[in-house]
């Protein structure tokens, strides 16, 4: 049997790696993504296509936000080329903010629920295949979306989606199923508001009396496969805008195998619209939901992109 280290594959990661000048690399992994199993024998995948040499490969753990931030700079201070993220869309946004605008490169072995990150790129959702697959990938340049401040690379949503979200915390387990339980709990919990939309520096102002959906996409997925807004582009300087108004709610539900079809923007009760900077205007503050997490926000949120201040490891379709 061959070593890791004189294998055809690994000849090629060598090859594509020397090319790109990454040397070091840091893997932060969330303790709470993914199963056990793939923790423990997570590195020995890792240590068969990145573990070469000419690489230095180091591990550390993200116990929480805060200390993924920390060890996130830490990392790029020290000198590292890429960072390889264990988790899901959520730890994608912790490790990813702190990356905008450095040199350093995000890599990402999806471990979480819905993984809108990684679906969207195509990564695989299989951890080992994720490290083998990653171990080549070029890297590209994508946009980031912000609000108020906050960034976001997948999607941000500030309606019933949002309190979705926040459901979604309360619930004890993971994944598709208990997601759609905390939607029809959220859904009972939430009281729509009117929005007013100001989209770039359009004349004419866009009212909604109660929208349900409100999301800005910057990639296509919500997540587990649901694709909000099927055409988003991650690396054309536009953000996407999806809502859907509460009398038109039946409508949606009844079209809900569109968002799992990419169609969804095909039906005539979804108002869309591409935007570089957005101003929403709500009567109260109310969560919203950023890459999969809520947080609290104003009345009024401040929506805009910076072109191409990410970089990431994705694969070639």
């Amino acid at each position: 049997m061959k070593s890791p280290a004189t294998s055809p594959g690994n000849a090629a990661v060598r090859e594509a790696r020397s090319s790109s000048g990454l040397r070091r690399v840091r893997v932060l992994i969330n303790p709470h993504s993914g199963s056990r199993l793939a923790r423990g024998a997570l590195p020995l995948r890792l240590q068969e296509y990145w573990d070469v040499p000419g690489i230095d490969l180091s591990y550390q753990i993200s116990r929480s936000v805060e200390d993924g931030i920390e060890k996130a700079h830490r990392a790029v201070a020290d000198g590292v080329d890429t960072i390889l993220v264990v988790g899901g869309d959520g730890m994608v946004n912790t490790i990813g903010r702190v990356l905008i605008g450095t040199p350093v490169a995000l890599g990402v072995i999806p471990a979480g629920s819905g993984n809108g990150f990684a679906r969207h790129f195509g990564i695989r959702l299989d951890w080992r295949r994720a490290a083998e697959q990653l171990a080549t990938a070029p890297i590209q340049s994508i946009d980031v979306g912000t609000a108020n401040g906050h960034p976001f690379f997948v999607t941000c949503s500030m309606a019933w989606d949002a309190a979705l979200a926040q459901s979604f915390e309360r619930f004890p387990g993971r994944g598709i199923f208990p997601y759609f339980l905390a939607g029809a709990y959220g859904l009972m919990e939430y009281t729509p508001q009117p929005f007013v939309f100001h989209i770039d520096k359009e004349p004419e102002t866009v009212r909604f009396k109660e929208p349900m959906v409100c999301t800005v996409a910057n990639l296509t997925q919500f997540g587990g496969g649901a694709r909000i807004a099927p055409h988003a582009c991650p690396d054309d300087g536009i953000l996407e805008l999806v809502v859907m108004d509460r009398k038109d709610f039946p409508a949606l539900l009844g079209g809900l195998p569109r968002l799992f079809a990419g169609t969804i923007d095909q039906m005539p009760e979804v108002f869309t619209r591409r935007f570089q900077k957005l101003i929403v205007e709500r009567e109260h503050p109310a969560p919203l939901q950023v890459d999969g997490e809520w947080i609290e926000a104003p009345a009024r949120i401040e929506i805009a992109v910076i072109p191409k201040a990410l970089r990431i490891l994705a694969p070639r379709p």
